[in-house]
């Protein structure tokens, strides 16, 4: 499943949804993982609507989105879209992420993200 997250320096999850400039995509499987690319989003616009869009619309592709913040509007736009956003409250190596995430694969996942692989 692609994973996104939301970094400033590429290797931690430091970046608010809303403020993010970019988003670092990740293959992540149970067994292996591979950088995919970097999605670019535009944070002109004057309306917070159109803003939150062009992010989701960006994230299209992914399962997961990870942030450092983020707010309910967006939160529940990215639902909405099947994208399921989690926050890293310690700014975590990217690294260290999605090592945790593949152990949760390996075992039984929760219903949420049993959901979230279906996606792609």
């Amino acid at each position: 499943m692609k994973v996104a997250f939301a970094s400033t320096d590429k290797i931690h999850v430091n970046e608010h949804f809303g403020r993010a400039e970019q988003f670092y995509i990740w293959n992540v499987g149970p067994d292996e993982s591979d950088f995919s690319g970097v999605v670019q989003v535009s944070s002109a616009g004057d309306d917070e609507a159109d803003r939150i869009e062009a992010r989701c619309s960006g994230l299209a592709d992914c399962a997961l989105v990870y942030v450092a913040q983020i707010g309910g509007p967006a939160a529940a736009r990215l639902v909405q879209k099947k994208i399921h956003p989690l926050k890293s409250k310690t700014q975590e190596p990217i690294s260290e992420v999605i090592e945790k995430l593949q152990e949760v694969l390996k075992g039984t996942p929760p219903p949420w993200l049993r959901k979230a692989l279906m996606k792609n």
